[in-house]
């Protein structure tokens, strides 16, 4: 029986999951909602893989995970994500993540992912695996300047967000959200929001 931990704040995303692993495979499901949730529920109780989301309430996913790693450095986790692999994959391995997979793959390549996530190795995909093996271009360059939270405040920029729905959701002031907006069109050499939005929407950072 393996025990998995769901880390969705949309519970049809986590009944879906649990339905297609109950299919095919002993588990017991437990389900964090937000950051929060899940690292007490990691730090009470002990799991064998835990399926996290990207874009959580409650702070960074990409910080959480760190800190996931740090306290159970064996604890594999695979990320499900509504974001293509050209937007945060690369940064998730670079965070501890052994395996990434988007929310728009089949039941089956769910299914392939946990198996191979808990059997020791890494879930890489075609694309993801393109990115290790070949340098960047330019753009791609210049995008690897942001930090993580610079890069998830570009996204939620690009995505219509207000810099105060922008401070909220990410547990954070807006003068903070200001500041790292600044330093964003700095580091691409941009000049405004519309621009942001171009640039993100180019290199595939929202969808």
């Amino acid at each position: 029986m393996f025990k998995i931990l769901l880390v969705d704040d949309f519970p049809v995303l986590r009944e879906g999951v649990k339905d297609v692993l109950s299919k095919v495979m002993p588990i017991t499901i437990g389900e964090a909602s937000d950051i929060s949730e899940m690292l007490e529920l990691i730090r009470t109780q002990s799991w064998d893989i835990v399926v996290l989301d990207v874009n959580m309430p409650g702070g960074s996913s990409i910080s959480a995970l760190r800190e996931v790693k740090r306290e159970h450095p064996r604890l594999p986790v695979l990320v499900l994500s509504m974001y293509p692999e050209e937007q945060y994959a690369l940064r998730m391995f670079k965070a501890g993540a052994n395996g990434y997979l988007t929310k728009t793959a089949i039941p089956t390549e769910l299914v392939q992912a946990v198996k191979k996530v808990l059997g020791g190795g890494n879930y890489v995909t075609p694309r993801i695996a393109e990115q290790l093996a070949v340098a960047y271009g330019v753009p791609a360059m210049h995008r690897d300047q942001l930090s993580n939270r610079e890069l998830e405040v570009l996204c939620l920029i690009a995505s219509g967000k207000t810099g105060t729905e922008i401070a909220a959701e990410l547990s954070l002031s807006v003068t903070t959200i200001i500041t790292y907006r600044a330093r964003i069109l700095e580091k691409l050499h941009l000049r405004n929001n519309m621009e942001l939005t171009r640039y993100a929407l180019e290199q595939k950072l929202v969808v």
